[in-house]
């Protein structure tokens, strides 16, 4: 046979593999194109646009430095404030004078005109010590002037502006607040106030996988196949109490605690049950499935002695699936650990409570110190439930 007269390997191939290759080929082709028109449609649907996302970066750049600053510590302070009279539109022009920090404040002149200048003074008061200068009219609102400002190694401080046009004519107070260090450290109140929550957070997680417990150990031999066979009864109620589990675990936990929180207010109570409706669905699973799995065969021995049904869930069932029970407690407390921090955030109580009003009122260095200590916590948490479930099981 010549070398033209041979067929080629691709058409052998194809011959062999028949007719089926070219239909799984295209087969191939139609799902490639159904998946690729899937991603389109959902770039579409959910509006994906990394341009704005890189554009939009630099604003996240506050948020960033405060969570990575937490308010967790600081110097203990002391404070003084002394207001020094200013006339805007009619009064004596003669300089007015109060006493600070064993200083003088003093504003010159005493009375100026809308758009004026004013010169704000500071002589002989505390060294290097921070100043914040406000404008305080009769009814006590105080308007910041500068802030973020120090007196000198002499405890000195000169600043001339032009008054704001805007300023309507009246009776005012120049108010000079100085601020410094007394060398001593102690917990930010905010720091404080986030321990304790996540104090409140670690056991009302506790608390809800405890009743939680006490309502899906008894569910779960109801929902496990291998004791309920036998009988009509035994699949009526086996296949009603998986039902109840796959309920109660498919509503999430947020939705739950909103609910709790209209039906008993809100609290920590609230995500407490939040956390016990929710964990029953999913611990009674995780019960069920591992009486599934037990080893049959001490089961048919006190069977064949003529044990009745509770006997042989209680000799044969219960030592089997104790370590697993355990482990799958410990782990569940862990992840409601986790799930009470977000609950708060409907009103659930706990940290999540807390750390909601803080972004809020975008005060992101007390929403660091929430933030960090929900983290530790976790973290902590993890490890110790790993540790007791490897020596439990």
């Amino acid at each position: 046979m010549t070398e033209a007269a041979r067929p080629r390997p691709d058409a052998v191939a194809f011959r062999k593999a028949g007719p089926g290759a070219l239909v799984t080929s295209w087969r191939s082709i139609v799902l490639l194109l159904v998946a690729l028109a899937a991603y389109a449609y959902g770039w579409h649907v959910t509006q994906i646009d990394f341009p704005t996302l890189l554009f939009n970066l630099p604003k996240a750049e506050r948020i960033v430095v405060g969570l990575l600053q937490p308010d967790v510590i600081a110097q203990e302070t002391e404070t003084v404030a002394a207001d020094a009279p200013l006339s805007i539109g009619d009064g004596p022009p003669t300089p007015s004078t109060a006493s600070v920090a064993g200083g003088t404040l003093t504003v010159m002149p005493g009375a100026i005109g809308p758009g004026d200048e004013v010169t704000i003074s500071l002589s002989g008061a505390r060294p290097n010590s921070e100043l914040l200068l406000a404008l305080v009219d009769g009814s006590g609102n105080a308007r910041p002037i500068r802030r973020g400002e120090r007196t000198d190694a002499s405890g000195a401080y000169a600043l001339t502006f032009a008054m704001p046009a805007a300023i309507s004519s009246g009776t005012y107070a120049v108010r000079a607040e100085l601020s410094w260090g007394l060398g001593r450290w102690q917990p930010t109140e905010a720091f404080v106030l986030s321990l304790q929550k996540m104090i409140e957070t670690i056991f009302l997680a506790l608390m809800g996988t405890t009743f939680a417990l006490i309502v899906s150990i008894p569910l779960s031999f109801l929902g496990a196949r291998n004791l309920m066979q036998g009988s009509r009864v035994g699949w009526a109620l086996y296949y009603a109490t998986r039902t109840l589990f796959n309920v109660l675990r498919s509503i999430e936990t947020l939705i739950l605690a909103v609910i709790m929180a209209v039906v008993v207010g809100l609290g920590p109570f609230a995500g407490v049950m939040a956390i016990v409706i929710h964990s029953i669905g999913a611990m009674g699973k995780l019960y069920s499935e591992s009486i599934e799995s037990i080893d049959p065969g001490p089961i048919e021995a006190i069977t064949a002695t003529g044990a009745n049904r509770f006997q042989v869930v209680l000799f044969g069932v219960i030592p089997q699936v104790v370590p697993q029970f355990l482990s799958f407690t410990m782990y569940r407390w862990d992840i409601n650990v986790r799930l009470s921090t977000v609950i708060g955030l409907v009103g659930g109580g706990g940290i999540g409570f807390l750390l909601i009003q803080y972004i809020n009122l975008l005060q992101w260095n007390q929403a660091g110190a929430a933030l960090w200590l929900i983290g530790i916590t976790v973290i902590v948490m993890d490890q110790a439930s790993a540790i007791i479930r490897a020596r439990l099981v």
